[in-house]
């Protein structure tokens, strides 16, 4: 059983992306809807059924979290549409992956030995490189239009700092992990619905897309509440390392599955961009 939940959220997580960008016509507003009602939904049943102990600071904290993971999610989804899912994951999972050990180092007191903050540097060099090796522009794509490119490595970074947020501040918290993630989901639909009203997209609540790509959200909250079973089973080491293997899911999946073509250099930049990722994961994580 502890095999499943660590692999589950490679899975789901990896999945994830294709599910959202194979509903046709949807866009950012559709797809965050759908994405975080099904992950609403999801958890309110698992709550239903758990009934899990209740702490108003950990809670209201972990809202916090689930908003903050919108504003990645929403730079995701634009990404999606620009340079498609096989671009973008590497790109975004890099750059959490590089944010979040910085915080713990320099927020929490992670990799306290010199051996420990050795690899995690040079995890996190490993991490630039393969995120500047599957960000290089792919000439002969309309994904690698120079301005697409640009564009989207701007809003990439910025909304990341979403992600890193809402990654960052469970590791603070202490409580039951249904309860947690219960916090984070409705914090993500208060998030979504000042989103929608402020770019005056509240209409996409009335269209069927907004529904469709709500499978999506239930397969990331399968993943996301198997990934806290996964830390309690396998430790948060082997848990997180495993985890991020849904960038090489998302991305082989994007270009077979959803036929987002690059050129042969594209390909072998993309391939060498993912192995320096998983071993920049492994390094900031293990040692």
């Amino acid at each position: 059983m502890r095999y499943l939940f660590l692999f589950l959220p490679a899975i789901g997580w990896g999945l994830m992306p294709m599910f959202v960008a194979g509903v046709k016509k949807s866009n950012i507003y559709h797809q965050i809807v759908g994405s975080v009602l099904g992950a609403f939904i999801f958890g309110a049943v698992v709550t239903l059924i758990k009934r899990p102990a209740f702490n108003t600071t950990t809670f209201l904290l972990a809202m916090m979290a689930g908003a903050a993971w919108v504003i990645g999610q929403c730079g995701q989804y634009y990404s999606y549409s620009k340079v498609g899912v096989s671009e973008t994951m590497p790109i975004s999972t890099g750059l959490q992956l590089i944010g979040v050990p910085l915080v713990g180092v320099l927020i929490f007191g992670e990799w306290a030995s010199t051996q420990a903050k050795l690899f995690g540097f040079i995890g996190i060099l490993a991490l630039i490189i393969g995120v500047a090796c599957t960000s290089l522009t792919d000439k002969g794509t309309a994904e690698g239009n120079k301005k697409n490119q640009t564009t989207t490595m701007i809003v990439l970074v910025l909304t990341t700092l979403g992600y890193i947020i809402s990654s960052s501040i469970p590791k603070a918290l202490k409580g039951d992990g249904v309860m947690i993630f219960l916090g984070e989901t409705i914090g993500m639909m208060i998030a979504t619905l000042i989103y929608l009203i402020g770019s005056k997209q509240i209409k996409v609540l009335k269209e069927k897309q907004s529904y469709q790509v709500i499978p999506a959200g239930i397969i990331y909250a399968i993943a996301a509440l198997s990934y806290i079973i996964s830390v309690q089973m396998n430790g948060v080491n082997l848990a997180f390392v495993m985890s991020q293997l849904c960038v090489v899911i998302s991305t082989l999946g994007g270009i077979v599955f959803l036929h987002e073509q690059k050129t042969k250099k594209g390909y072998i930049y993309t391939v060498i961009g993912l192995a320096l990722i998983v071993a920049g994961a492994v390094l900031t994580s293990v040692f």
